[in-house]
């Protein structure tokens, strides 16, 4: 074979590699270009996605309408001084002129030849403005009345403030005086409720213990008390419902009840009235200055027997007559000085020196009731201080008035009264035997 033939057979080769390496890129171009058409064609298709909100969008949402401003006003508090005007008072609120004369022509309630001294007044204005748009006057403690600036006028409207009322109960031991004996005793009553209520106490107790003089160290007492509060924090004292006295291990209750006829009024738990033929004390302002028995008299400077029972008081103090009775002397005696006798049912008498003067229904012949008064505490006679000397004599022979006053009730309740009676006490004395620091019934208005 020759060399021509073998070149001849083997050229076509090359040839057919080139085209099948140029079909293979030509296929490839054709696939990515139908790919990138279709990737273009579904980009176009597709929806757009919304913007992102920015952060502080997401966590709170955006601000509605901006809010106006709140007035601003200023307040201004007065009082009405003693001999002061009602004119005056406004003058300092600024009201003056056709206002003044406005002001008080609406504000009907006040009289202004009459206003007490100590009223208050509350007057609000606007910053922005010169005159009050708003006066309060504080009538009473829950009575105001409010006068306001309108676009007709001034006009007036007045309020009663609600109050309401619980019951509270205090306990205590004596250590020096009743008063002393609240003071320490637990409770979130104000101090003057607190003299308020020994007063009351002495008042229910009067003809069975003298407060200033029968109370020992370590003598106990437990009281239940309506509080009434009202606004503004005031707070007044009710009824006393129930109360209990040791003294000198005795026991004394006092329970308020309310009879058939219905008269309150207070009984033991033996259910007979706590008012007796006498008081125990002759004056309510209840001090005594020394005891019954032997003393250095302090003028004559010398031991002898005291007959009697010694009440320090300012000059002035109502004596009371501690019994009914006719009055037998009323005039100058000796060394009492002012002095008046009273004759009682029961044949005791009881004499009142170093008065001051007299009442003007005393005098020889006169009748006087328990309670009545009959003189006035002064310093005639040997006396060195205001203070008034009280005897009490049985058969003409004086005698200890401790002893000789001391009554064991009054009264008693009719039977178809008692049952009523024991239930009430029965549920009074046991709020009395809990913490009587804590014992409270529901409020009510």
């Amino acid at each position: 074979m020759s060399d021509d033939g073998t070149a001849g057979d083997s050229a076509p080769a090359p040839k057919s590699n080139t085209a099948r390496a140029r079909s293979t890129v030509l296929a490839r171009v054709v696939t990515y270009g139908v790919v990138l058409i279709l990737g273009a064609i579904a980009v176009a298709f597709t929806p757009r996605l919304p913007d992102p909100k920015p952060a502080a969008e997401v966590l709170s949402s955006a601000p509605g309408p901006a809010t106006p401003a709140a007035p601003v006003w200023r307040e201004h508090h007065d009082t009405l001084a003693r001999g002061e005007t009602l004119t005056a008072l406004l003058g300092r609120a600024a009201i003056i002129g056709r206002d003044l004369a406005r002001v008080l022509q609406s504000a009907t309630p006040l009289d202004e030849r009459r206003v007490p001294a100590g009223l208050t007044l509350t007057s609000r204005t606007l910053k922005s403005d010169s005159v009050p748009s708003e006066l309060v006057f504080q009538l009473a403690v829950d009575h105001i009345l409010t006068v306001r600036r309108s676009d007709s006028g001034w006009v007036s409207t007045e309020e009663t403030l609600p109050w309401v009322t619980d019951t509270i109960a205090l306990a205590g031991s004596i250590t020096s005086t009743l008063y002393d004996a609240l003071d320490a005793a637990k409770s979130d009553l104000p101090a003057a409720n607190r003299a308020e209520l020994a007063w009351a106490l002495a008042d229910i107790y009067e003809y069975r213990v003298d407060m200033s003089r029968d109370l020992q160290p370590n003598d106990v007492f437990r009281v239940l008390v309506e509080r009434r509060r009202g606004p503004q924090g005031a707070v007044r004292l009710g009824s006393i419902l129930a109360a209990t006295f040791t003294v000198a291990g005795s026991e004394l209750q006092a329970i308020r009840h309310e009879r058939s006829d219905a008269r309150a009024g207070y009984f033991d738990q033996d259910g007979k009235s706590m008012r007796a033929a006498f008081l125990r004390a002759p004056l309510e302002f209840r001090r005594i200055s020394s005891v019954f028995g032997m003393r250095k008299h302090p003028i004559l400077g010398i031991w002898r027997q005291h007959a009697g029972t010694d009440y320090a008081a300012a000059q002035g103090t109502p004596v009371r007559s501690v019994g009914d009775g006719v009055v037998i002397f009323a005039g100058r005696k000796g060394g009492y000085g002012n002095a008046i006798e009273v004759r009682h049912p029961n044949g005791f008498v009881t004499r009142y020196g170093h008065l001051r003067g007299f009442a003007k229904v005393t005098r020889r012949g006169a009748r006087v009731d328990i309670g009545q008064t009959i003189g006035f505490v002064g310093m005639t006679g040997l006396a060195t201080a205001p203070h008034l000397h009280f005897e009490v004599l049985v058969g003409g022979v004086q005698r200890n008035p401790r002893v000789a006053l001391a009554m064991k009730g009054g009264e008693p309740l009719p039977p178809s009264e008692r049952d009523t009676f024991e239930r009430e006490r029965g549920a009074l004395i046991a709020l009395l035997q809990r913490d009587a620091a804590s014992a409270r019934l529901a409020a009510r208005p």
